[in-house]
């Protein structure tokens, strides 16, 4: 049974399997592990791929197009011929090129080096990626890159250039996505525009084969490049910064010209090897002498040209932040503007550096280095300060006729100051105010002609805490009633503050002045009454005095000044376009009278400087204006021809600094004259016209030296001017009169009935505005309630005892006669007897004769002086002669009484000082003149606030007396004769000691 078992199990048992069926399954065992393991090993891929894209956006065919496309393009700025200027400011150039535009040697190049299988890939290349492993792992002599031109695109385009584990994947994929909605030429062109070629010859870093180009070769067209440039240029972008040959500031960099030329080597075997180039061309490449064809170095613009291209830059941000706000809706716009400012401003210069701009300016090249030769010159200029720094400059020239700016000084060194004075400063304008505030308005209304009459006499203008201000002339002195010419050329500043504040008023002024392009005026600046001399809240600019000055020069229309003519944008279109728009503000005849007034500010007044040095009077006239401030904290001088007008400032940048010497005071006509010389000489064809244009409506008129009327009868003195025929008088002098007055403290008075002949004087006088009787009252008034004042007499005007009385002499006689002089000295000067004496101390005396014997015989009147004049008389007794003097004081009622005799001993004395001639209306006092012979005025226009000091009241001179017949004892009463004329006779006096005849040897003007 059991045996029976066995066979039975034994013949159960199967069969054994054959080898085939054992490989078979282990085959297929091993498929089904594989496809497990691929599974499993995508599945882990997948996520790991996952994990790492799974924050990255999916960007669609649109996006990448627009990247593509987006480009940070260089800008540049040009003169006004066209001539670049230089680059807008950013640290890189980039140049964009289109793809017909890019040679094949160029293209052949690039793949060669970089990806030669460009054309068959779809964005990775697996032979090149394995193929460069294998040279990096064999470290090969050739090694190609392993990344594709799509890859390097897609990382420049979209990821960080830092090498992270994960960036490859990324970069892997968006190549592929890339190579889907992008053309092959749009890659290759995308990738020619964007990347990185290292520096420029002018230390730009350049991006792009065309930045390239021009920044290392000098080349502006790609098809001049030889096949040794081309194979340099297209290995630059492995390694960039390793590789240029130059630096940051355009210096050659040896070691990295050598690395460079290794690679541009290995790009030409390349090339050879894909049969790009033959033989004898990679030979002749191998022998190009690359560097001997490297562009120059060169400054960047805004080393070479720094004040103007940022100038250019922030006005053309404006001009773009403008056309953006034109071009919104109204209601986003105006959200805009109540936005930050200062970042939308920001926002606008980032668009004009990147958004490949051409910017046109008005700038002229040789203009422009004219006025910097002269500014950079530093013998121009007084040597730097300590304490005050740099005396500092600004100035700018504009063309009439359109308004451009020509050229500018924007300072004197950009590395200590980058502000541009030029265009950002205010500073107070000083008396170069006065012709746009007060004399063009004036003149434009008719309220005053060049031979008008205005009057340099005291203004009183109320002064907050101090109570009262009376401002001054910075000569220290009032010369009464003058032309309109005269006080604008000598630059008086109580006409001007007259015709700002009386006759014109502050609030047409500031109109007018805005009309002409001053936009700096405050709400302040409407209390300002010294506002005309300069005394604003902030200031004026040397671009908007300049150009309201041009006006003028331009027969009274104004364009507004603009710098930037044109702007172009990436695509050649124009984006904005300067129009010139002229606006008539004041008349041409009103140009013509102030641009004559201002010839005679050069030739006969404040402008010596300019007269002196100025070179081309015979060709090219001028006229202009001088201006100062306080202290001489700033000087200005500014001036035209009829084609261009030139404003000079000069000061230190902190106003507290002044200018102290005499040099530096006139340091702005100095430099006025020296620039218009240097731009003549550089650029004559500016100045096409010989003379200002007269238009019809003018004419000459001789008029009253007194009033500005038509001449009468009793007028004696006269003015023959320019006029307006519009304003040409009609009226008759009624500025004048003959009159009996008596001088007291130098105001004339109607004489009290009683007072002695021989202290009265009869002739014309002249009628004023405000007659002096008044202005001292007046005075008078404010000097209660001010702090600090002069003395009344400082502030009386040359011309006071021309004045017609209006009021009776105020003295009243006391009833007793007045008590005797004393102290009565004789001596001798220049041969000449001199007699001083103290005065009497009543209150009612009119004045003082002077009696003398000769050799024992009668007394005899000589000479009478007025209260208020110097108490000497001056004789013309001999040294040698036997001569007693006495000296009587003469009350308001005739009576007299007489001090001690004096008998002469020859004493020598100093030469007595001459006082002043009395200086009539109408007439121009002679200045003073320097040891050359030339005018030194200062500029009367500055402002002094401060008093500088006690001032002694200026008195008319007294006459010397001369010797007549007769005799009178001491010790009476004695009559006085008539003191009008020359040695004209005097009536009969009774004396003590019986009759006597007199005269009066003196001329008693």
């Amino acid at each position: 049974m059991v045996e029976e078992n066995k066979k039975n199990t034994a013949k159960k048992h199967p069969p054994r399997r054959s080898w085939l069926r054992r490989f078979g399954s282990v085959v297929k065992w091993m498929f089904i592990l594989g496809i497990m393991g691929i599974l499993f090993g995508g599945g882990a891929v997948a996520g790991y791929v996952s994990s790492i894209v799974k924050d990255d956006p999916v960007r669609s065919g649109e996006l990448i197009q627009q990247q593509v496309s987006q480009n940070s393009i260089t800008g540049f700025a040009y003169f006004r011929d066209g001539t670049p200027i230089g680059q807008l400011r950013t640290d890189e150039d980039r140049r964009i090129i289109e793809f017909n535009n890019i040679p094949q040697l160029i293209i052949d190049a690039v793949l060669a080096i970089e990806d030669n299988n460009f054309y068959e890939h779809s964005g990775v290349d697996l032979k090149g990626t394995l193929r460069a492993v294998k040279q990096k792992l064999l470290n090969e002599s050739v090694q190609t890159g392993g990344s594709t031109l799509t890859q390097q695109l897609a990382r420049r385009m979209f990821l960080s250039l830092d090498k992270t584990e994960d960036r490859k994947v990324k970069e892997i994929l968006l190549s592929l996505r890339l190579e889907r909605f992008l053309s092959k030429q749009e890659i290759l062109t995308a990738y020619l525009n964007k990347v990185p070629f290292g520096n420029g010859s002018n230390g730009y870093s350049v991006y792009g084969i065309k930045a390239a180009a021009k920044g290392i070769f000098g080349l502006d067209d790609l098809d001049k490049l030889n096949v040794a440039q081309a194979a340099y240029l297209s290995g630059l972008p492995q390694l960039p910064s390793a590789y240029s040959a130059f630096n940051g500031v355009g210096e050659f960099n040896e070691k990295a010209f050598k690395r460079a030329m290794d690679r541009q080597r290995l790009v030409l075997r390349r090339m050879l090897e894909e049969n790009k180039i033959t033989t004898s061309q990679y030979e002749e490449a191998l022998a190009f002498d690359i560097k001997g064809a490297l562009a120059p170095h060169a400054k960047k613009a805004y080393a070479t040209y720094p004040y103007l291209m940022l100038e250019t830059e922030r006005q053309a941000a404006e001009i773009l932040l403008t056309l953006t706000d034109e071009t919104t809706a109204p209601a986003e716009a105006e959200a805009g503007k109540k936005a930050n400012s200062a970042d939308r401003l920001e926002e606008a210069r980032q668009q004009l550096m990147t958004g490949g701009y051409r910017v046109y300016t008005t700038i002229d090249k040789k203009v422009y280095s004219a006025m910097h030769n002269i500014s950079e010159n530093s013998e121009n200029f007084t040597k730097d300060s300590k304490t005050k720094g740099k005396e500092q400059t600004a100035g700018m020239l504009i063309h009439n006729k359109t308004g451009a700016i020509l050229g500018m000084i924007e300072g004197r060194d950009f590395n200590i100051e980058q502000m541009n004075y030029a265009t950002q400063m205010v500073r107070q304008p000083g008396s170069t105010m006065k012709p746009i505030a007060a004399y063009l308005p004036a003149l434009n209304a008719g309220l005053i002609q060049p031979a008008g009459i205005l009057d340099d006499a005291p203004i009183i203008l109320k002064d907050g805490s101090n109570g009262f201000h009376i401002p001054k002339n910075s000569n220290n002195r009032y010369q009464g009633l003058v032309t309109a010419r005269y006080a604008l050329n000598q630059s008086l500043n109580l006409p001007a503050l007259k015709l700002f504040n009386e006759k014109v008023g502050i609030e047409k002024s500031w109109a007018f002045s805005k009309k002409l392009g001053i936009t700096t005026i405050q709400d302040e600046d409407y209390n300002a009454q010294t506002g005309v001399l300069g005394g604003l809240r902030y200031g004026v600019s040397v671009e908007e005095l300049t150009n309201a000055y041009s006006a003028i020069g331009n027969q009274g229309a104004f364009n507004d000044a603009y710098m930037i003519d044109k702007i172009v944008n990436s695509e050649g279109k124009i984006v904005y376009q300067h129009k010139v728009k002229p606006v008539q503000v004041f008349t041409q005849q009103t140009a013509y009278l102030m641009t004559d007034m201002l010839r005679t500010v050069i030739t006969d007044g404040t402008a010596s400087t300019v007269r002196k040095d100025y070179k081309h009077f015979k060709n090219i006239p001028i006229v202009g204006k001088t201006g100062s401030t306080q202290n001489y904290a700033d000087v200005w001088f500014m001036g035209y021809t009829p084609d261009v007008t030139l404003g000079i400032w000069v000061g230190y940048k902190e106003q507290i600094n002044t200018l102290e010497t005499k040099t530096q005071r006139r340091q702005a006509q100095s430099l006025w004259a020296k620039v218009m010389n240097e731009v003549i000489e550089k650029k004559p064809e500016l100045f096409v016209t010989d003379a200002f244009a007269k238009p019809e409506g003018i004419v000459k008129k001789t008029v009253s030296a007194y009033s500005g009327k038509l001449p009468t009868s009793l007028t004696d003195r006269f003015n023959t001017d320019l006029f307006n025929t519009k304003f040409i008088p009609k009226d008759s002098d009624d500025g004048i009169s003959r009159a009996r007055y008596i001088t007291y403290n130098g105001v004339n008075y109607i004489p009290l009935e009683g007072t002695p002949d021989d202290f009265l004087r009869e002739k014309i006088v002249v009628k004023r505005e405000k007659p002096i009787q008044d202005l001292v009252k007046e005075l008078l008034a404010a000097f209660s309630k001010m702090k600090r004042h002069e003395s009344l007499g400082y502030y009386m005007p040359a011309d006071a005892k021309t004045d017609m009385p209006t009021k009776v002499d105020p003295r009243v006689d006391d009833g007793s006669s007045p008590t005797a002089p004393r102290n009565v000295n004789v001596s001798y000067s220049s041969g000449k007897a001199v007699i001083t004496f103290s005065a009497s101390g009543s209150p009612d005396v009119v004045g003082y004769r002077l009696y003398r014997s000769l050799n024992g015989g009668s007394f005899q009147k000589q000479d009478v002086i007025s209260v208020g004049e110097s108490l000497n008389f001056q004789s013309g007794t001999p040294a040698g002669s036997n001569a007693t003097f006495y000296v009587t004081a003469v009350d308001v009622a005739g009576n007299e009484t007489s001090s001690t005799s004096v008998a002469n001993t020859p004493v020598s004395t100093p030469e007595p000082t001459q006082p002043p001639e009395e200086i009539l209306p109408g007439t121009d006092p002679v200045l003073p003149t320097d040891p050359a012979g030339e005018e030194t005025p200062a500029d009367p226009g500055m402002i002094i606030v401060q008093p500088p000091g006690d001032a002694s009241t200026t008195g008319e001179g007294n006459p010397q007396g001369g010797e007549t017949p007769g005799a009178t004892a001491p010790g009476g009463k004695a009559q006085g004769g008539n003191t009008q004329g020359n040695n004209s006779n005097s009536p009969a006096g009774d004396s003590p000691g019986g009759k006597t005849a007199g005269n009066n040897g003196g001329n008693r003007r």
